[in-house]
Order: C-alpha cells, then sequence, then structure tokens
C-alpha cells in the first residue's frame, strides 16, 4: 500500500502527518507501522506519526503516536503542525480553528502570510496540578520543588499535566547534561505509572528559561510544547519567573504566556513543512 505523507517540524519537534480520510491504516496496525515510519534509517524519520482525521467534537482531530508506537495525548508542537496543514492544503478557510487530541479540545489562532500559516498560537488548557490526575505518585496533594533522588544526584523536581504527564527539574547547565544517562531514568521511574516526560530548565531571567526534554517513547527532541508549558507553570508557582515567558530550546524559542484571569496557558510559535513523499507500506 501507497501513503502519501508529509514531514513536518515545529522548533525541530518533527512528525510524519498523515490525512487520515484519504488514507485508511487498519487500527491495530498502527503501532508497528508508526514504528517503522519513524525510524531515521529505515523510515522517514521523525518524532513520531500524526493523522489527521474528521471530528464531530471539533474542526478536525489529532490521532499522535510516538516514535515507539505508544499513543501520545497532547503534542504542542505537532498540533500547531495540523493547523498548517489543513489550512495550506484548503481543507478548511478559517483562521481560527478547533482541534481534538484524546478527547481533549484545543483552540487554535492561525497566522498566515502570503496565504500559508507561519505561526500557530494555541489555548492549550489549564494546567493540572494534582498528583493523582499528573498520574505521579506522591503522599503530598502536588508536587511542588520536591527533592528527588535520581541518576545519582539529588533534583528540585516539579510535576504538571498538559494533557499528559511531566516532570520539571532544575539544572544550573542543560547543555551539558548527559541526557541519554538521566532521562530514562525519570521516564521509566516507579512513581510515574504512566511514564514522564522531563524538561531540564535553566532560568536565565524572569523572562526567559533554556529548556532540554527527553520525552517519554521518543527520547530527547528538539522541543515539546506541552513540556515548555509545563516547564513556565512550574516556574510561576516556584517564583522563579513572570507568566510571559520565551522558552529557548534546542531547535528554537516558543511564547508561553499564563493568564492569570483565566489560568489557560498559550503557546505561540511556528509551523514548517519539511517535505513531502509517497512511502510504500507492507505488513
Amino acid at each position: 500500500m501507497k501513503i502519501d505523507f508529509t514531514k513536518m517540524q515545529g522548533c525541530g519537534n518533527d512528525y510524519i502527518y498523515i490525512d487520515g480520510s484519504a488514507w485508511k491504516v487498519p487500527q491495530e496496525e498502527k503501532p508497528e507501522f508508526v514504528r517503522k515510519m519513524s525510524d531515521r534509517h529505515f523510515g522517514i524519520g521523525g518524532d513520531g506519526v500524526i493523522f489527521i482525521n474528521p471530528s464531530q467534537e471539533a474542526d478536525f482531530e489529532m490521532e499522535m503516536y510516538n516514535a515507539d508506537g505508544s499513543r501520545a495525548q497532547m503534542c504542542g508542537n505537532g498540533i500547531r503542525c495540523v493547523a498548517k496543514f489543513v489550512y495550506d492544503r484548503h481543507m478548511t478557510d478559517k483562521t481560527e480553528i478547533t482541534v481534538v487530541s484524546a478527547g481533549s479540545v484545543k483552540r487554535l489562532e492561525l497566522y498566515v502570510e502570503n496565504g500559508k500559516v507561519e505561526r500557530v498560537r494555541v489555548n492549550m488548557g489549564r494546567p493540572v496540578l494534582k498528583a493523582s490526575e499528573i498520574p505521579v505518585l506522591s503522599n503530598e496533594e502536588q508536587v511542588l520543588d520536591m527533592p528527588v533522588f535520581l541518576a545519582g544526584r539529588q533534583w528540585q523536581m516539579t510535576c504538571v499535566s498538559m494533557g499528559n504527564p511531566h516532570a520539571v527539574v532544575l539544572a544550573d547547565d542543560v547543555e551539558s547534561l548527559p541526557l541519554e544517562q538521566i532521562g530514562p531514568k525519570f521516564e521509566d521511574h516507579s512513581m510515574f505509572p504512566e511514564r514522564v516526560n522531563t524538561e531540564f530548565i535553566r532560568v536565565i531571567d524572569r523572562h526567559t528559561i533554556q529548556l532540554r526534554v527527553w520525552e517519554r517513547g521518543s527520547g530527547e527532541t528538539l522541543a515539546c510544547g506541552t513540556g515548555c508549558c509545563a516547564a513556565v507553570t512550574a516556574c510561576v508557582l516556584n517564583d522563579l519567573t513572570e507568566r510571559n515567558v520565551t522558552v529557548r530550546v534546542l531547535g528554537g524559542e516558543l511564547q508561553i504566556e499564563w493568564d492569570e484571569n483565566t489560568g489557560e496557558i498559550f503557546m505561540t510559535g511556528p509551523a514548517v513543512e519539511v517535505f513531502e513523499g509517497c512511502v510504500e507500506y507492507q505488513k
């Protein structure tokens, strides 16, 4: 079976996008399909695969998978590229759309230049701080600035859910961290029953932070939109930054705003098409 695809990225967080209304991969085959397509040596290469489907709840559905074939609930960089995909291909002419992923509906504002989407602002909703709902196993109702000993040292950790679980930890120097050794220690720790995404952050000033991320099911990626939202949430709660923050990731910068009145977090960043193609898929 030949399947058309589009490779897209937001701040280097790259996914393979497939129009789910045109190309039908059997549901039971999707995990293996995703693993094959995401392989950077034997496949197309990416942090995962996103199917863009019709929806009765919203304008479109984002059905997202990590590179290891596991289902993911949300990706801030991925959902911005969904907006670009559907607008640039004339699947919608609206510059404000809704996209549902794993039952959660997000509202997106599209910034168009010369007929193409360049940037997207996403209402990412309210962060979840209750430990049992993130989920993280803790005797405390919230995990805020909690000391944890992992990978041979102590970290200060704050846990947040943005539709997926995040552990935000402070680091004096994020650039030199051996993330391939440290990241899995957090991801697979027994305190995280659904595994966890981990953001290692350095606060530069009250409006700027630097971040590296280890994503569950994908390893280190160049950016993580939900992770940037979780990081700013943690910084505000621990009085490290203001509510409007530029987050510097390996793949660029995202602007994160946590509205004090509504409690909602807004993420603004680029959406870029890399290339299109057709792939032969055999089970």
